[in-house]
This record gives structure tokens, C-alpha cells and sequence, in this order.
């Protein structure tokens, strides 16, 4: 009787934890963004009527959470699971759902910088569409006004944009106290105020524009456009450590395949 001897009757333990520590975080992180999208829904009272999702006008904030979540969650939970169960499966699910999500990445990319115009046209609408959603929703006001407090911006193009919005308005016949104002947090903030005056922004529009001082008049569109160029080198870095992490992430998977197609065809 012969026997023989294989260089290599296992899979590899390195490229195999590593593959779980990888995709642990990941899953782990996935996890938690769920658990924190159904809690800010639980908070808002989502959960007991879902229609409040079909009628809002503007972006939920917690849909972004739970796709994130929820794609990093799938991606984790392939990448763990194929690791440790020497998954075939399960690894060509991981690498290929990356290799799809590193090609919209950078079909994103272009279709920006070819269709730049086009790309300002949406955002712009997008925001103004929110704008209108803005008493919606808790959380679509609360990234508004961070947006506008990080960004010092106020509106789209111009404060005058807070008209969209039926509380700021200074259109109709409404008796909104916001009535041509703007949101507090288009306010110019005083170094020497220790609490946030959320009433600095009413009336300011029915000034002249020349006596806007008290606001910012700048819109968040031409803020991101300014901050942008100065900006490229950390936007490009921001790209490549994600592109990388994702190719890391496709490299380990591939090779795990191979180890394991290689130890299966050795016993066979």
C-alpha cells in the first residue's frame, strides 16, 4: 500500500483568521448600525405606524444607517462564516458583492467629475427638496442644521431658500412665529454665548440683505464647492484607504478560495 504525502493537507490558519479578523469589525459594525437605526425609528414612533415612511417628502436620515448597516452587516457576516466554515460560497459572495461595490465607487467617481453640472443641478434640488422636509423629521433637521453649523451656510444657493419651507415662508398667510426667518443654526455664532439662542433667526428677512449680518449668507452648495479644492488631497486619501481596505479584503477571500480548492483537489 503507497501513501502519500501533501505539502499542504490543511488551509492556511493565517489567511483564514485573518479573514475573520477582518470581517469581524465589519460585522460587529454592521450590527450596531442597525440596532441603531430601529432605535432612532423606535424613538420617532416608526415602528408603530411604518407609514410614516411613505409620507415623508425629505431624506430619513436612518434609511442611510440601516443600508450602511445593513450591507456591512451581509459583507461581515459572509466573511466570517466563509472563513471558518471554509465556505467556497460564501467567499466568492464576499469578494464579488466588494468587487461590485469598489466598481460603483468609481463609476461614481467619474460620472462626477464628466458630468459635473449636471451632478451640482441634483445635489442642488436634493437639498432643496429637504429644506421643505425640514420640520418632517428630527433627524433630516438635525443633519440640516449641522450642515449649515460646520459648513457656515445657509440654504442651497442663499438664505432666501428657507421660503420653500412652509414655516419660514414669508409667502401666504401663515402664522408660523419662523415666518421670514431662518433656522438657528444659520446663525453667526457669538464666542462669548454659552447657550444657543434657537431665536436668532426669526424675522432676519424681513431686513434689507445688506443688514444680514447676523446670519450666514453664503448657501451650502457654493460652501462645498469652495471647500472642495482645498480639500482634494484629504477627499483622494479618504479614496485610497477605502479602495485599499476593499482590496485587501478581495485579495484575502481570493486567496482563502484557492488554499481551499487546492487542499479539496489534493484530497481528491
Amino acid at each position: 500500500m503507497h501513501y502519500y504525502r501533501y505539502e499542504s493537507a490543511e488551509v492556511s490558519c493565517c489567511f483564514k483568521y485573518l479573514m475573520f479578523s477582518y470581517n469581524i469589525i465589519f460585522w460587529l459594525a454592521g450590527a450596531a448600525f442597525i440596532a441603531i437605526g430601529f432605535w432612532a425609528w423606535s424613538e420617532k414612533g416608526v415602528l408603530l405606524d411604518l407609514t410614516q415612511v411613505t409620507r415623508m417628502h425629505g431624506l430619513d436620515p436612518v434609511w442611510m444607517v440601516l443600508v450602511v448597516g445593513a450591507i456591512t452587516f451581509i459583507l461581515g457576516f459572509a466573511g466570517c462564516v466563509g472563513a471558518l466554515r471554509e465556505n467556497i460560497c460564501l467567499l466568492k459572495f464576499f469578494s464579488g458583492l466588494i468587487g461590485f461595490i469598489f466598481f460603483l465607487e468609481l463609476t461614481a467617481a467619474v460620472l462626477v467629475v464628466v458630468f459635473q453640472g449636471q451632478v451640482r443641478d441634483w445635489i442642488n434640488d436634493f437639498f432643496l427638496n429637504n429644506i421643505k422636509a425640514y420640520r418632517d423629521d428630527i433627524d433630516l433637521q438635525n443633519l440640516i442644521d449641522s450642515l449649515q453649523r460646520l459648513n457656515h451656510c445657509c440654504g442651497a444657493q442663499e438664505p432666501n431658500d428657507w421660503d420653500r419651507n412652509v414655516y419660514f415662508s414669508c409667502n401666504g398667510t401663515h402664522r408660523s412665529r419662523e415666518k421670514c426667518g431662518v433656522p438657528f443654526s444659520c446663525c453667526r455664532k457669538d464666542p462669548a454665548d454659552t447657550v444657543i439662542n434657537t431665536q436668532c433667526g426669526y424675522d432676519v428677512r424681513l431686513k434689507s440683505q445688506d443688514d444680514w449680518m447676523d446670519i450666514y449668507t453664503k448657501g451650502c452648495i457654493p460652501a462645498l464647492e469652495d471647500w472642495l479644492p482645498g480639500n482634494m488631497y484629504t477627499v483622494a486619501i479618504v479614496f485610497i484607504v477605502i479602495s485599499l481596505l476593499q482590496m485587501v479584503g478581495i485579495y484575502l477571500a481570493r486567496t482563502l478560495i484557492a488554499d481551499i480548492e487546492k487542499v479539496k483537489f489534493n484530497f481528491h
